[in-house]
Formats: C-alpha cells, structure tokens, sequence
C-alpha cells in the first residue's frame, strides 16, 4: 500500500471516528440515551453495537482498509487503553450509591487493571516471542468490557429495587458505552488479528521485523 493510500485511510478514518464522537456526544446532549427505566436502554445498545458491526463489516469487504488497520501500531493501540484506569469512577459511584456494585465493581475494578497494566503490555508484550501473552492479555481486556456490559444490562433486572443504572445514560459517563467501550473493543481486535500475522521465531529469520507497522 503506498504511503498516499495509508495517509487516506489514516485521515478518513480519524474523521469518521471524530463524527462518531460528535453524534454519541450530540444525542446524549438531547437526552436520547436516558433512559426512564434507568436501566441502560436500547439506544444504548445500538449506539454501543453500530461501530462494531460497521468495522467488521468495513474490514471485510474492503482490503485497502484491512491493509491500513493491520498497519497500525500495535503498541500505541495497546497503550490507549491505560484510559480504562478511569474505571475508578464506578467504584467512587458506588461508594455513594449512584451506580449498583453488581456493575461498579466488575467494571471498574476490569477495567482498573487493564488501564495499570496497558503500558506495560504495550511495551514488553508487543513482540512475537510474546505473542501468546499478548493475544491472552488483549482477550482478557475483551472479556472485561463483555463483562461491565452484561453487568451493566442485568443489574436493574437480577435487583429491580436496587440502585438504577440511570447515569450510564446520561453525560459524561454515557459516554463510556457509546464511544469508548466499542472503540477500545476495536483496538483489542486489531491487536490480536495483527499478532496472529507475527511470524513465529526461527520461521523468517527476522522475527523483531515483524513489528514494525507505522504508526497510528
């Protein structure tokens, strides 16, 4: 892919993401995510499920974008998700009962530690005779948003009178489920589909080369 090619990709794709968060920020301004059940509602859902389902389908059918995403660097997208550390927020919301600890607790806690240890993992992870560790890593940080959403979907159900998912619905934190879960859920799916191309050692004679895609 030439250097033009990627720089398209790179622009339109910052562009896209930039949209994507003017529109979760723009309908959780008008109140489209609240949700008077408060419990996280199917706005949120879809809002949470259409970028993943977009990427999947983008990444797929077109091999110019699939060139670029596996281009990425594998380090930086790991590193960005030392932003889930803010997962102390649920935990803090808990404490003073605006926020159900069947959800706070799996979430931030999961979240807590993928955050403390993703620049560790970014850096001493991100190579091919580490490849196993870092695919398990990136599935484990999988599973703990799967996690905080499952928790987040069935606490209002499993304890109806118990405290209410309502500000998960409603900014800043609507954020969380619009935007920042199904983006950092991308970026775990890039860095394992990019890992599963590593060339195991011994096999190319150049294993430290096969980690060096551009960068984000």
């Amino acid at each position: 892919m030439s250097g033009e090619i990627k720089f398209n990709y790179r622009k339109l794709t910052l562009r896209l993401i930039a949209v994507w968060f003017g529109m979760a920020l723009a309908a959780s301004a008008l109140g489209l995510f609240k949700n008077n059940a408060q419990r996280v509602g199917i706005a949120v859902a879809i809002a949470a499920s259409a970028p993943i389902v977009l990427f999947a389908i983008w990444y797929a059918v077109s091999a110019g974008f699939r060139a670029f995403v596996l281009s990425l660097n594998p380090r930086v997208l790991t590193a960005l998700q030392t932003w889930r550390i803010i997962g102390f927020v649920f935990l803090l919301l808990e404490a003073h009962r605006l926020l159900p600890a069947k959800f706070a607790f799996p979430a931030g806690y999961g979240d807590i530690f993928i955050g403390a240890t993703a620049s560790l993992v970014a850096w001493q992870l991100a190579e091919t005779r580490s490849r196993n560790a870092f695919v398990a890593w990136q599935v484990l940080g999988i599973t703990d948003l799967l996690v905080a959403v499952g928790s987040g979907t069935l606490s209002r159900l499993l304890d109806p009178n118990g405290v209410s998912m309502l500000p998960m619905t409603v900014l800043p934190l609507s954020l969380v489920p619009t935007f920042l879960v199904p983006l950092f859920f991308i970026f775990h799916v890039i860095c394992i589909k990019q890992a599963q191309r590593w060339s195991p050692i011994g096999e190319t004679g150049r294993s430290s080369r096969s980690l060096r895609p551009s960068a984000v």
